[in-house]
């Protein structure tokens, strides 16, 4: 086999080395943060598409299930009370925001600032980033006979939907280490019955279409998606070891110290139970 001329071969062998540097793992990282958020946000960005182009099938489904619930809510007064109650009080953006700050002050107190920024730049993006979108598609919401509701601005992505997204997926990735794990479960469900009960709301009350709904949830699981790709970034870059979901974001929250210098990572003891 023939080989190279003198100098590609001094030049490959001076390239060699970074591959495997420093500078070379984060190129790796980033490009494998950049390539996941871009998958999570073709689902939104799809069903932006279809909104926007008015897509026959998709305008058909939204119709029909706000003309159904719609009935249902008008013949069912009580129910109507209880949907508002849901998405007035307890899953209202305020009172979701209310509980990540709340969370944040508690990472603060920790002395989890890394982990603490996370979840307030989470939170903050999402709710910008909705807003934003909300006024460059600027989606008339439902117009119905007799309705049991109003909301004021635009209606995709819906604000509610997001807002229960993004916030139950930090306050799920974080509090996680701290429950035992038989028990997370719970948190699981709660979390998925907070953040689909919110977008129930919405439809069955007549201020979003169904697609409103949608695009929320995938809105905000690309935002959270993310912000939490780029924390696990930076686990790695100070030694600790690459969580999952079912472990929570930093299991070292546990820990006496959650936040250990660069190349110290405390193994906790799983919670018992």
């Amino acid at each position: 086999m023939a080989r190279l001329p003198a100098r590609p071969r001094r030049l490959l062998a001076r390239l060699a080395p970074a591959r495997s540097g420093p500078d070379a793992r984060f190129g790796a990282r980033l490009l494998t943060t950049v390539a996941a958020t871009a998958a999570v946000s073709v689902p939104f960005a799809l069903a932006l598409v279809l909104v926007e182009s008015q897509w026959p099938p998709l305008r058909r489904l939204d119709q029909g299930a706000a003309e159904r619930l719609h009935a249902a809510a008008l013949e069912h007064p009580a129910w109507v009370r209880v949907l508002h109650f849901l998405t007035d009080v307890v899953w209202d953006p305020v009172t979701m925001r209310l509980l990540v700050a709340a969370l944040v002050a508690w990472l603060l107190v920790r002395g989890a600032l890394r982990l603490a920024l996370w979840a307030a730049v989470t939170a903050t993006a999402g709710g910008l980033l909705g807003l934003l979108v909300k006024d460059v598609v600027a989606r008339a919401r439902p117009h119905l006979p007799e309705p049991v509701a109003h909301a004021p601005g635009f209606s995709f992505p819906s604000g509610h939907a997001m807002t229960a997204t993004t916030s139950c997926a930090v306050l799920l990735l974080t509090l996680l280490p701290l429950v035992p794990r038989r028990l997370r479960p719970l948190l699981w469900m709660a979390a998925a019955v907070s953040v689909v009960g919110v977008g129930y709301t919405r439809v069955a009350l007549g201020v979003h279409w169904v697609s409103d709904v949608a695009g929320g949830w995938l809105l905000g699981l690309a935002v959270v998606t993310a912000t939490t790709l780029a924390f696990e970034a930076w686990r790695t870059d100070v030694g600790r070891r690459r969580t999952t979901p079912g472990q929570g974001l930093e299991p070292e929250i546990r820990s006496e110290h959650p936040e250990p210098p660069v190349g110290v990572a405390e193994q906790p003891r799983e919670p018992s139970g």
